[in-house]
């Protein structure tokens, strides 16, 4: 069975901790979530809110969690992981170096090339389908020959938002999804 990997927002999580810890709870409750990530690129009190997030899980017994983007504060509140955008693989070494499960956002073979060899664990390909502000979907048949030609884990990512695309996702043989309207719709 393909995996999952819930991606919050403050759009759809809220923007206080009160909000994103309610609708952690209500994805983790509803949906099957094997991987959750804390990703908010617009508060200014980031360091709080990844707290919460990560108090809100430990309480959930819920324990693949993921930072975005900050390596140091995945490491010192002792996330699984960190998820690093395709501008900061210089920091994948470090998170290796830590011991966290390390996924990189990659948008090309090239960029999916580097972060492997840079030591990434995984690394999400996108976007796979259409979605706001993402430029033009890969589509299935290029996430279907890059799953067979490198080999890692690819989490598909971008404009996942049904059952029917997660099965498509998942005749490719990629490792995992990734969204994030789909775990609150």
């Amino acid at each position: 069975m393909i995996r999952s990997y819930a991606i919050t927002d403050p759009l759809y999580y809220g923007e206080t901790p009160e909000a994103l810890s309610s609708s952690i709870k209500r994805v983790l409750g509803q949906k099957r979530v094997d991987y959750l990530c804390f990703r908010d690129k617009i508060t200014s009190h980031y360091e709080s809110m990844a707290e919460s997030f990560m108090l809100t899980c430990k309480a959930l017994d819920f324990d693949k969690t993921l930072l975005h983007g900050d390596v140091e504060l995945s490491h010192q509140l002792g996330a699984y992981g960190v998820h690093v955008s395709s501008k900061q693989f210089e920091s994948i070494a470090k998170a290796k170096a830590y011991g966290l499960f390390c996924v990189a956002s990659t948008h090309s073979e090239d960029e999916i090339s580097l972060a492997i060899k840079l030591g990434a664990d995984a690394v999400t390909y996108s976007p796979i389908f259409s979605t706001p502000n993402k430029g033009s979907p890969k589509g299935l048949e290029d996430l279907n020959e890059k799953v067979a030609k490198i080999k890692t884990k690819i989490i598909a990512l971008g404009g996942i938002i049904s059952d029917e695309q997660i099965a498509d996702i998942e005749s490719t043989g990629a490792y995992a999804f990734a969204s994030i309207r789909y775990f609150v719709k």
